[in-house]
């Protein structure tokens, strides 16, 4: 698995470091331009099309080097992940309606579970489903909602490919280590791009089909040696820092009386860390230290006995709720000033 693991890693990197300076010429041309405005922190116009980079990537490494595994699952996952690239480019050059979007996204997340990519917690079939669907639909948004500054979102998804598969390869995961490979050397592939400065950005088909593909990768996550009542929460923790960003937005956006699927602002985690004394670059560092402790700690639950594992789990719950309330509630909460521009209170 160890040399099939590096071919998809570095075919992914190498790919999505050539195919991303494309994307960039191809983007003006269709229209599919990130233009500044009062909720933008550039101040000219980039393009908005990176994703395609990354989609192309890992396509290629994984149809050419995935292996004849779980064939079926892994094509199921892949069409979903595609329709939802497709889905996030014309949301980028037409503007969907945040409903539709929704309706669609709720499809594709019931088609892989059809497939047979499944939560499998509850033992109440529906229940399942649901839990399936809610996971996948709310981390594809989580993610999108995590990309907000240059380089955050192609790091971070590079961090938690990265531990999924480490997580894979210690438990023999075949199908989870080889789209992990592939998407973490697409994610660094693009990430050279897309550091700040970011002379490039993913946009919605590259945010969008990161998120659903993570989804799906930690649903398939397996541990031989953790009992199932513990696994479900290793990949949450691997995932944990989006999960919160999303949660924290969408509490502060209907506390200021606000719709959270088409209110945009400068109110996400990100934004809170520059408003405080850092700069932007420094405040995607620090969530990368962030994202990088979070799967330490996911890797220390997969391997933990139950009541350590339950005591790690906790105390990562308790840290965000600690969180939440200090950017939310405490030192870090908002303001709104006169023009209903989201600023930071110091």
């Amino acid at each position: 698995m160890l040399n099939t693991v590096i071919i998809l890693f570095v075919g992914a990197l190498v790919i999505a470091l050539a195919m991303t300076p494309v994307s960039k010429w191809l983007a003006p041309h269709v229209g599919v331009m990130d233009r500044p405005n009062a909720r933008k922190i550039h101040a000219a116009p980039v393009p908005r099309m990176g994703g395609l980079a990354i989609f192309i990537a890992v396509m290629a490494v994984v149809g050419l080097f995935g292996g004849q595994q779980e064939i079926q699952q892994t094509a199921a996952i892949l069409f979903g992940a595609a329709f939802m690239s497709f889905l996030g480019l014309a949301d980028d050059r037409f503007t969907l309606s945040a409903y539709l979007r929704l309706a669609l996204q709720l499809g594709a997340a019931l088609f892989v579970w059809f497939a047979g990519v499944r939560v499998q917690m509850l033992s109440i079939e529906w229940l399942d489903a649901a839990l399936t669907v809610l996971w996948i639909v709310g981390i594809s948004n989580a993610m999108n909602f995590l990309d907000n500054m240059d380089g955050l979102l192609a790091g971070i998804s590079a961090v938690m490919s990265g531990f999924f598969l480490v997580l894979a390869v210690l438990n023999g995961q075949v199908l989870v280590a080889t789209l992990s490979a592939a998407l973490m050397g697409a994610c660094i592939g693009f990430l050279f791009w897309n550091l700040n400065p970011a002379s490039v950005f993913m946009g919605d088909s590259g945010s969008m089909f990161l998120g659903f593909l993570l989804a799906c990768v930690a649903i398939k996550l397996r541990f031989v040696a953790q009992t199932p009542s513990v696994s479900w929460m290793v990949p949450v923790i691997v995932m944990a820092l989006p999960i919160f960003d999303m949660t924290m937005v969408v509490i502060s956006r209907l506390r200021r009386g606000k719709n959270p699927l088409t209110t945009p602002g400068k109110d996400h985690t990100s934004h809170r860390i520059a408003a405080h004394g850092f700069s932007r670059r420094e405040a995607v560092l620090i969530l990368y230290l962030v994202c990088c402790v979070l799967g330490l700690v996911a890797l220390l639950v997969s391997i933990a006995d139950e009541t350590a594992a339950r005591i790690l789990g906790l105390a990562v719950a308790g840290v965000a709720a600690y969180m939440l309330w200090y950017m939310e509630f405490g030192p870090w909460k908002l303001k709104i000033n006169p023009d209903d521009q989201i600023s930071v209170s110091q």
